[in-house]
């Protein structure tokens, strides 16, 4: 887990941020209801990528056509792919709050397979899985998620992998450190 001392990017004091920086921050405050934090942090270097990426995590956070868990799934998965102990650190809480088991939870952790998950579980470990770490999805696997979630649901899961992707590619870049009495393990 890097440091804070290794943070390449870390947040920029309030009292050095641009106009373009204060307007963004302001602009995020109203998107989010929250500061500038993790990977916007790092991003606000770059206002309006900032505001872009918030604006489409909005929609990969809170309204893609998958259940909650199932989104979770993905964003934990995702996390894991890229080592990133940051999206790790504030999805984990959510996916078990969601409603994905502790089990499987613990075996993404470890970068295991879950033993035990619903139909609809193995449908998004298996096209999560296939496409980030072959950087495609085959027939079999497409057809499954096609079958059960729609073409929309389908691009709602190509959407988080590579939401998150890109997120956890800015922290890793930035070495964004998560809190020191964290407890998350090492991915």
């Amino acid at each position: 887990m890097p440091t804070p001392e290794s943070d390449r990017l870390p947040p920029i004091p309030k009292d050095r941020w641009t106009d373009p920086q204060q307007a963004a921050a302001a602009e995020f405050v109203k998107m989010r209801g929250q500061d500038v934090f993790g990977p916007f942090a790092v991003m606000l270097r770059s206002p309006e990528v900032m505001l872009r990426a918030a604006a489409m995590g909005d929609y990969m956070r809170y309204r893609t056509s998958l259940p909650p868990a199932l989104n979770e799934f993905i964003i934990l998965l995702t996390a894991r792919h890229w080592s990133q102990q940051f999206e790790w650190y504030v999805h984990q809480p959510m996916a078990l709050k969601a409603g994905l088991s502790p089990q499987i939870v613990a075996a993404v952790a470890k970068g295991r397979r879950p033993e035990s998950m619903s139909s609809d579980e193995s449908i998004v470990y298996e096209f999560s899985t296939e496409l980030l770490c072959l950087q495609h999805v085959g027939d079999a696997t497409y057809d499954k998620a096609v079958s059960r979630f729609g073409e929309h649901g389908v691009i709602d899961m190509i959407g988080v992998a590579g939401y998150y992707s890109f997120l956890s590619m800015m922290m890793n870049v930035g070495r964004t450190a998560v809190p020191e009495d964290s407890e998350v393990p090492p991915l």
